[in-house]
C-alpha cells in the first residue's frame, strides 16, 4: 500500500521573484474567424452600441482586466495595408485576406480598434507588416496614430475625427516571420536586418515605444534557437523585447501528460532568456532583453472543422475551439509558469479574446458566454497583481508519456504590499487523489483567508455552452491557517485560488 500523498511548501515574503507587469494578463485580436466581426464588433446586434460594438462581449472583456492586447495580427498582418481600415466606411476597400483566405471588409481599422481598447479599459499593441511592406509603412502608421499634427499622416487622422493621438506604445516589429506559412517568410539574417531598420526608423518618430522582436513561432521550428540569437544579432540595441508563440492540445487523449505540458513551456522560456542573455554578452551590452510570450493557448479542438471551410467568405467561423476542463487546468498552469518567470517575461497575450480560440464565445445576433479557460484568466489577472513570490515547494511527482518528475501540484504566489493581500494559485493535476498541502507563511503574520475559491468537475471533459454552464467555479474550498501554517486541500485535478489578507 503506498503512503498518502501529501505536499509541504514555504512561502516568504522576502523570497521575491520580481514584481509582475500587468501586461501578462495580455489578449489578442486578429482579423480572423469571429473575433472582430460577430465578436467584438456586430452592428446589427441587439446589445451594439453607437459604433457597432457588441456592449455583452464588452462587459465580460472588462471582468477580465486585460491591460494589452495585439492588434491587427497575427498572420493576417503580414499582407495588410493598415490604410485600408482608415477614412470613410463607405470608401474602404474589400480586400483578399490571403492567411486566412477570407474577404476583409474593413469595417473595423485602427482607430476603430484604438476606440474599442479605450472601452474596455485596454491599451493596444500594435503590429506592423514586415511581410509584403516595410519601413514607410510601419513609421507612416506610428506618425497617424502618435503624431500630434502638422504633417502628412497625423493631419489625415485628425481628418478622419481623431484630433487627439492614440499613443500606442508597444508595437511588434512583423509576425512569425521564421515560418514558411506566413506571407512574405524571411530567413533571421533577413529579418534581423529589415527588423532593425523598421526600429530605427520608428524610434526617430517616437522615442517612448518599445518594440518586440519575433522570436521562432513554436518550439518545434528546425531554426528554434538559431532564429533568436540571428535575429537578436541584428536588432539588440534596438529592440526590449523578443516574442515567444506556443500551443498545446491533447491529441492523444493522455490527460496526464497533456496536464504536464507547462513544463515544455518553462524549458521555452528558459531556452529563450538564456539565448537573449548569451547576445548581450556577446556585444557587450549593459542592456536586457526581456520576453513578449504574446501568443499562448490550447489550441485543437477546431482544427478538423477548419479543413472543411470554403475560402473567401466573410468572417467565417475559423478556430473555434470549445473548450473543456481539462484546457482549463493547463491554462491555469500555464499562467503560473509566467508568474514563476515575471523577472523576464513582461507581457503575455492570450490568442485570442473572443470567438477565435477564445475565452469569450458569442452566437452571432445572439448570447456570448464564458467558456472554462475564462476562469483561470480572470482569477490571476484580477488577483494577480504585485510581486511574484518563490514557493519553496515539495510536491508527489509522476512520470508521463513525455515528460518525467512532473510535481503533481503547480503553485505561484502573488503578494499585493499595498493592499496587504497574499493569493497563491495553485493546480492539482492528480486524476484520482486530492492532496494536503501544508504552507509555512509565518513571515505573513495575522494574515488570515478570505477566499478559497475552486474550479473542479469530476468530468474532464465538460464544456461550457450558451444554454449551459457546466465548468463554474465555487467559493467552499478547503483551507485554513493556524500558528503560521497554511493547511490546504486540493482537490483532484482542481484549479485553485487561495486569497489571504493582514488583519487590521
Amino acid at each position: 500500500m503506498s503512503a498518502p500523498l501529501k505536499a509541504k511548501m514555504i512561502l516568504d515574503k522576502n523570497y521575491k521573484i520580481a514584481k509582475v507587469d500587468e501586461r501578462i494578463y495580455g489578449s489578442f485580436i486578429e482579423h480572423l474567424g469571429r473575433a472582430v466581426y460577430g465578436g467584438v464588433y456586430e452592428s446589427d446586434h441587439p446589445e451594439a452600441d453607437d459604433q457597432g460594438f457588441r456592449k455583452d462581449v464588452i462587459d465580460l472583456v472588462k471582468e477580465l482586466q486585460v491591460p494589452i492586447i495585439r492588434y491587427p495580427g497575427g498572420n493576417m498582418v503580414s499582407a495588410y495595408n493598415w490604410e485600408d481600415g482608415v477614412g470613410p466606411k463607405n470608401d474602404r476597400p474589400r480586400r483578399l485576406e490571403l492567411a486566412w483566405r477570407t474577404i476583409e471588409t474593413n469595417e473595423v481599422g485602427t482607430n476603430e480598434f484604438a476606440d474599442w481598447a479605450q472601452k474596455v479599459n485596454s491599451q493596444v499593441m500594435m503590429a506592423v507588416n514586415l511581410g509584403t511592406r516595410g519601413i514607410d509603412a510601419a513609421r507612416n502608421l506610428l506618425e497617424y496614430t502618435n503624431h500630434p499634427g502638422g504633417t502628412y499622416w497625423s493631419d489625415l487622422r485628425k481628418s478622419h475625427g481623431y484630433e487627439a493621438p492614440h499613443n500606442i506604445k508597444t508595437w511588434c516589429l512583423g509576425n512569425e516571420m521564421d515560418g514558411p506559412w506566413q506571407i512574405g517568410h524571411k530567413t533571421a539574417d533577413e529579418y534581423g536586418r529589415i527588423a532593425a531598420e523598421t526600429a530605427k526608423a520608428m524610434r526617430l518618430v517616437d522615442p517612448s515605444i518599445e518594440l518586440v522582436a519575433c522570436g521562432s513561432s513554436n518550439t518545434q521550428m528546425p531554426t528554434f534557437a538559431e532564429w533568436e540569437a540571428t535575429t537578436l544579432d541584428h536588432t539588440y540595441e534596438h529592440v526590449d523585447y523578443i516574442s515567444l508563440h506556443q500551443y498545446y492540445g491533447n491529441h492523444e487523449n493522455d490527460p496526464a501528460n497533456y496536464l504536464a505540458k507547462n513544463i515544455d513551456m518553462d524549458h521555452f522560456i528558459k531556452t529563450v532568456i538564456s539565448i537573449c542573455d548569451y547576445i548581450k554578452a556577446k556585444h557587450r551590452s549593459k542592456k536586457t532583453i526581456n520576453l513578449s510570450f504574446d501568443e499562448w493557448n490550447v489550441w485543437y479542438h477546431s482544427s478538423e472543422a477548419d479543413k472543411q471551410l470554403e475560402p473567401w467568405l466573410i468572417a467565417p467561423p475559423q478556430l473555434e475551439d470549445v473548450y473543456n476542463f481539462e484546457d482549463a487546468l493547463l491554462v491555469g498552469s500555464m499562467l503560473i509558469t509566467f508568474l514563476q518567470h515575471a523577472d523576464r517575461v513582461k507581457m503575455a497575450c492570450m490568442a485570442q479574446l473572443v470567438n477565435v480560440i477564445a475565452p469569450i464565445m458569442t452566437e452571432n445576433n445572439g448570447r456570448a458566454w464564458k467558456q472554462t479557460i475564462y476562469y483561470p484568466y480572470m482569477h490571476t489577472s484580477v488577483y494577480g497583481r504585485g510581486v511574484s513570490l518563490k514557493p519553496i515547494l515539495s510536491s508527489p511527482k509522476y512520470d508521463s508519456k513525455d515528460f518525467t518528475d512532473v510535481p503533481y501540484i503547480d503553485c505561484a504566489a502573488v503578494y499585493n504590499e499595498e493592499a496587504e493581500e497574499l493569493t497563491l494559485f495553485m493546480v492539482n493535476k492528480h486524476l484520482e487523489e486530492s492532496i494536503p498541502l501544508s504552507c509555512d507563511i509565518r513571515s505573513f503574520e495575522n494574515f488570515r483567508i478570505i477566499g478559497h475559491t475552486v474550479l473542479e468537475n469530476d468530468d474532464l471533459k465538460a464544456v461550457n455552452t450558451a444554454a449551459k454552464q457546466a465548468v463554474v467555479p465555487h467559493g467552499k474550498g478547503n483551507s485554513k491557517v493556524d500558528d503560521g501554517a497554511l493547511e490546504i486541500i486540493l482537490p483532484k485535478t482542481s484549479w485553485n485560488v487561495i486569497r489571504l489578507k493582514k488583519d487590521i
